[in-house]
């Protein structure tokens, strides 16, 4: 068992693997995070005190599905991509979907992350793990740019300060011939009542960056090509495996627009 003892944003890391691994020892499970479930198992930590339960841990997968098949459906026409996963967490993304030999895929995130990661999760094959705080920009040396690259930030923007947000994304659209970045933001009213998630408001983690609307990426070089507010990350067949008491809170959530956007998912192109 490897003990942890993250704090503030890092400690949210392990609430949505909590998630994740909820989910896979549920009856009918979305993901079906296998690597999730085995890291939990191996981590000397109460995850109950992170506030995930069965029923929030759905909202974990329904974030993590959409982006999942997005960066899929990228990676089917680009199979020869660079992977970024940054602000990784303990997220077992890359063991999830298990992409072909001939993409290239970082994980990145804090030195004590990785540090945790290399002791859980195996080895793979064109898989390199770096350990630095994402605006350290020099870790993008370590990673090459003669070729697409596929993007993937979920639950990190927020985390940011809002002047490093727009200048990460200018180096990373700098770095590459083309690619899409896929992330999740939430809008300024999500970053005033953030304490009212419980894996924010129980890792006593501050968000900074809120994003009202995702066009605004635009202005760093990339092109808005879709986007998911909250109350439609289901699709009608997630939809139908839910509990009633949640389907009742995404159809209220769809009456109110300003709650709905308070967390959206996009995918930009560049």
């Amino acid at each position: 068992m490897e003990k942890v003892h993250f704090t503030e944003e890092k400690a949210t890391n392990l609430a949505t693997l909590y998630g994740r691994a909820l989910d896979y020892r549920s009856a009918d499970p979305v993901l079906g995070d296998k690597a999730a479930d085995d890291a939990v198992r191996r981590i000397d930590f109460d995850f109950t005190k992170t506030g995930i339960n069965a029923d929030s841990a759905y909202s974990v997968v329904l974030r993590a599905k959409p982006i999942d098949d997005w960066a899929g459906e990228y990676l089917r026409e680009h199979p020869d991509a660079i992977v970024l996963h940054l602000g990784c967490g303990m997220d077992s993304r890359v063991y999830r979907m298990d992409p072909p030999p001939t993409v290239d895929w970082f994980d990145v995130d804090y030195p004590e992350v990785v540090e945790l990661r290399r002791k859980i999760y195996p080895e793979r094959e064109h898989y390199t793990m770096i350990g630095s705080s994402v605006t350290d920009f020099g870790w993008l040396d370590q990673v090459p740019s003669d070729r697409p690259a596929l993007i993937v930030a979920e639950g990190l923007t927020m985390y940011l300060r809002p002047e490093e947000g727009p200048e990460l994304l200018r180096r990373l659209v700098a770095k590459f011939p083309s690619g899409q970045l896929i992330c999740d933001v939430f809008s300024k009213l999500g970053i005033r009542v953030q304490k009212i998630n419980p894996a924010v408001r129980k890792a006593k983690a501050t968000l900074y960056w809120g994003v009202n609307d995702p066009r605004e990426f635009e202005r760093y070089g990339l092109k808005l090509k879709s986007s998911l507010d909250a109350g439609n990350w289901a699709t009608p067949e997630l939809m139908a495996r839910m509990k009633p008491s949640l389907r009742r809170q995404l159809k209220v959530a769809k009456l109110f627009p300003s709650l709905a956007k308070m967390a959206r998912i996009g995918r930009w192109d560049f």
